[in-house]
């Protein structure tokens, strides 16, 4: 199918930010110290334009994958009735972002049941990056939490009254002999039956702060692995206000208002009609300064994020001691929006593909994304598709955006992650477990196709859909020191 030609594409190159075309989705701010970043692919872009695809490289795309003989495995985790009483209370504080959260919960869970403890519902930080002081409750449903898990640990909303001197304050001014600050990453069992153990007995309340990353992946019991894929897959639901937006931005990116499937724009056949690919750009400005890459903005953008970087790490940024090419040759420059537009045409979407855009903040704002919108011009997102009423429960808060982008990227037929990170670990995992086509790029082969700039769009689109062919879905199974969250196989599924 021919699509829109070179009208599209002028815009890129001749028109200043205030005239570029805003279609579907919302504009997010541009940065002050960002100059306009330039388009990088152009020849690649122009003949993505253009790009034609046959009706069975679509039909493959969208097709469900094929059952790959495993199974999610049975989630009765529990050993045997739950002891008459306790060793005591765990209360642990996690920080981190929504899904890193999301891990320190499943993680939490499972060392209350090895110490024999009642967990309280956990403490969540309020996040360094998004200042978003959301607690549990306002995030996951407690009541299904605790109904789903009331066979494998007791759980408690809140300390009984002798232990409400346990805050987060009382914590910051001193030294707490009943609180744990050295649990190291990645622990063994071993070590909170040594540690933590003692504490309960002795004050009956253990404080575990910071609580991230901090349960080993390795030589765990099975039922101590089942109990965390259950509070992954099964326990951790978002609150009723986040499913009901959620469930209807997936019904608007699918259905017209009249309960039929939204048609292609272009094209009689409709076999495709009512689907659509959810992206996660994960391009925020974080990201950019961390990665320490160059991303087409100039000198002023070069040195912005210079200045960002050394406020926020003090220099320790390990990228910015390679030089750009070396860091793309070796795949770790995350993606910039053109790039993850210029890898889904080549991999045979069309323009008339409905996009979700799954992002709090990108950097760059609508100067950086249009690149990407003149290949997908059906790009939607939470405000575009969302009335100001509707979100108005999430609105300013972090965590619950990222909650509704997560809900929405588990109900995509297609889900795709530009870069590597939390939010790309726990998706990848949960549609894994769920058997849902997500679509993993291949970050060194692009870093390398991107680098050579005399290269052809057919040779570019042949290596891409060459480099991702095992890379959509297909069962990895988890090897040493390796996240059961990002590959649940074989911990939290069977082969059938």
């Amino acid at each position: 199918m021919v699509v829109h030609g070179l009208l599209w594409l002028l815009p890129l190159f001749f028109t200043p930010i205030s005239f570029l075309p805003r279609t579907c989705a919302s504009s997010p701010s541009v940065l002050p110290e960002l100059t306009t970043p330039k388009v990088r692919h152009s020849n690649l872009l122009r003949s993505a334009i253009q790009r034609e695809s046959s009706d069975s490289q679509e039909d493959e795309l969208w097709s469900p994958l094929d059952d790959q003989g495993w199974i999610p495995a049975g989630q009765s985790s529990n050993r045997g009735a739950l002891p008459e009483k306790t060793e005591g209370y765990l209360q642990v504080f996690l920080d981190g972002g929504l899904n890193q959260q999301r891990m320190g919960i499943c993680d939490a869970v499972a060392v209350a049941k090895i110490l024999n403890a009642t967990l309280v519902i956990p403490y969540l930080e309020v996040n360094a990056v998004w200042k978003d002081s959301s607690s549990f409750s306002d995030i996951f449903d407690v009541d299904h939490f605790i109904g789903i898990l009331k066979d494998d640990i007791r759980i408690v909303r809140e300390l009984p009254d002798e232990f409400s001197w346990s805050s987060r304050e009382y914590y910051a001014t001193a030294i707490r002999p009943n609180r744990i600050k050295t649990a190291p990453a990645h622990a063994s069992l071993n070590w909170y039956l040594e540690n933590v153990s003692p504490v309960l007995q002795s004050y009956g309340l253990a404080v575990i702060a910071p609580f991230s990353h901090r349960m080993t992946f390795d030589n765990v019991p099975t039922d101590i692995q089942l109990l965390r894929c259950k509070v992954n897959f099964q326990a951790l639901e978002f609150v009723p206000h986040v499913r009901e937006l959620g469930d209807a931005l997936v019904n608007r990116l699918r259905y017209n208002s009249d309960g039929s499937y939204l048609q292609e724009i272009t094209d009689s056949n409709v076999k495709h009609a009512g689907k659509f690919v959810a992206l996660h750009l994960r391009f925020d400005k974080d990201m950019a300064a961390h990665s320490a890459c160059d991303f087409g903005g100039g000198k002023a953008e070069k040195l912005s994020l210079a200045k960002y970087r050394q406020v926020m790490w003090q220099g320790r940024v390990l990228n910015s001691r390679f030089t750009d090419e070396e860091l793309r040759s070796q795949g770790r420059c995350p993606l910039t929006p053109e790039e993850v537009g210029l890898l889904l045409a080549a991999m045979g979407f069309d323009n008339n593909t409905r996009l979700y855009l799954a992002s709090h903040k990108v950097y760059g704002g609508e100067a950086r994304i249009s690149a990407l919108r003149s290949l997908f011009p059906l790009m939607e997102d939470k405000k575009s598709l969302a009335s100001t009423e509707e979100r108005a429960q999430i609105s300013g808060k972090a965590s619950l955006l990222a909650a509704v982008d997560y809900y929405v990227s588990m109900h995509s037929d297609v889900f795709v992650s530009a870069s590597p990170g939390n939010m790309h670990n726990a998706l990848v995992g949960h549609r894994t477990y769920k058997n849902l086509k997500t679509i993993r790029p291949n970050m060194p082969l692009l870093g390398q196709l991107f680098l050579n700039k005399s290269l052809s769009w057919s040779d570019f689109r042949d290596s891409v859909i060459e480099g991702h062919m095992n890379r959509q879905g297909q069962i990895r199974l988890r090897k040493p020191k390796q996240s059961l969250y990002t590959y649940p196989a074989p911990d939290c599924m069977c082969a059938a």
